[in-house]
């Protein structure tokens, strides 16, 4: 194994292990085992298991909010925006799906450190989905008769959820996924 790769395997190993028998049951022993390194090489890389499991959201959400950086940087019109940005977050979230799965499933284990660095990662992105959402109603596209935390929320259950239901490989592509999710939350968010 390369030296450049044995983070990349210790964070494959580690989401591999946690889904199949649980984060709680899975020992540092195991995953370094499983890797085929020595626990000096994971320590190297991660401090604790639990620098592992919040390392698979920091994959995850950097990736998002790089996308969705990108995204409002290009000054679309709201709805376009939106739709870009929301087609984005059920596409990586599909790519991401084992790693997704196991955070939230996992995410109340992390050392309380750690989770308000997930709430501060989450209320960072979540302020900057709301301001497109504020830009449309400025706009007069999208609706005012909800709160706009609301609007929000009803959009990000759709990809916290979609390892319960989504299987990649199955007859819905992550493409119509994404177009038929946003869709209909575009739809919802329509002004009168």
């Amino acid at each position: 194994m390369k030296t450049l790769n044995i983070k990349e395997e210790l964070a494959r190993t580690s989401v591999e292990l946690f889904a199949r028998q649980g984060y709680a049951k899975t020992s540092v022993q195991q995953i370094v085992d499983a890797a085929g390194v020595t626990k000096g090489a994971l320590y190297h890389y991660f401090n604790s298991k639990d620098d592992l499991l919040f390392d698979i959201y920091d994959r995850i959400l950097t990736l998002q909010h790089r996308n969705l950086t990108e995204i409002i940087g290009r000054n679309l019109p709201a709805v376009e925006t939106m739709r870009l940005v929301c087609e984005d977050v059920i596409m990586t979230s599909i790519d991401c799906i084992r790693e997704g799965a196991v955070f939230f499933r996992s995410q109340h284990m992390l050392s309380e450190d750690r989770q308000e660095e997930v709430k501060r990662r989450r209320r960072e992105y979540n302020d900057a989905f709301t301001a497109v959402l504020v830009r449309g109603q400025s706009d007069g596209v999208f609706r005012t008769d909800i709160p706009i935390q609301v609007l929000a929320a009803n959009f990000f259950s759709d990809p916290h959820y979609l390892s319960y239901w989504y299987s990649p490989g199955g007859t819905i592509s992550r493409e119509q996924a994404a177009a038929q999710l946003t869709a209909l939350y575009l739809a919802g968010l329509q002004a009168s």
